[in-house]
């Protein structure tokens, strides 16, 4: 069953024609990488998806509803909830309030999804009274998806997760991704590295300069010739 679509979508910046014409099909329960080098239009197509950016032309389907004009945290309220690139924590509160603020759409934070979010990380439970940016970048980078999962996502946008990480954690980052999803939360990542994210991954989107050029499932991706050239490192 199809969750989220996109049809024919193209986004600006300014003058700038950075999404020319994306569709995209993501389906309940799948992970669904968007591959490309900087400047192909992932992390637009993220802000495109989680309303921070307006399409000047193309429609966004959550559920079969059109959500192109909806505001971000109507969309937040709808389940699509985005973990963005560079973490962003706010590095003067706490863990903890950290935490909370990723359940403001819902009100009262959940203290069973506190309790599930601990259960992924237990460090961020260890590290729940410390000042956010006092982290470590792992560390960091947890509590921003943790921040995220409170806002209770059927659809997780995650922008970069494995950025900047050392290569254990990003297997570390990566096992969470595939308990994620276990759990039964449909997730849309943006990475730039390619093997790792098609280890996770059902079906892949391999954009360049606003477009897609290519769309199969993970496994034809990962034995495709030019993504390997591209993207794999071969």
């Amino acid at each position: 069953m199809t969750m989220l679509r996109l049809d024919n979508v193209h986004s600006y910046y300014g003058n700038i024609h950075a999404l020319k014409g994306i569709s995209i099909n993501v389906d309940q329960g799948e992970v669904v990488p968007l591959i490309g080098s900087n400047g192909a239009g992932k992390t637009t197509t993220l802000r495109t998806i989680s309303g921070l950016m307006h399409p000047r032309e193309g429609t966004i389907e959550l559920h079969g509803k059109s959500i192109e004009k909806t505001p971000p945290h109507d969309i937040t309220r709808l389940g699509v909830v985005q973990s963005p690139e560079g973490r962003r924590v706010f590095p003067r509160m706490t863990v903890l309030e950290n935490l909370e603020m990723g359940a403001f759409a819902h009100g009262k934070p959940d203290a069973q999804e506190l309790d599930r979010v601990y259960g992924l990380f237990p460090r961020l439970q260890e590290r729940q009274s410390q000042k956010a940016g006092t982290l470590s970048g792992g560390e960091q980078q947890m509590l921003a998806m943790g921040r995220a999962l409170m806002g209770k996502p059927e659809i997780l946008l995650l922008d970069e997760p494995s950025m900047g990480l050392s290569p254990i954690l990003v297997e570390t980052i990566f096992g969470i991704i595939r308990e994620i999803n276990g759990r039964g939360i449909t997730v849309l990542l943006v990475e730039q590295n390619a093997l790792m994210a098609l280890s996770v991954a059902n079906r892949g989107y391999v954009l360049q300069t606003g477009e897609i050029v290519l769309s199969d499932t993970a496994d034809n991706l990962r034995k495709d010739e030019s993504v390997r050239k591209a993207y794999l490192g071969e």
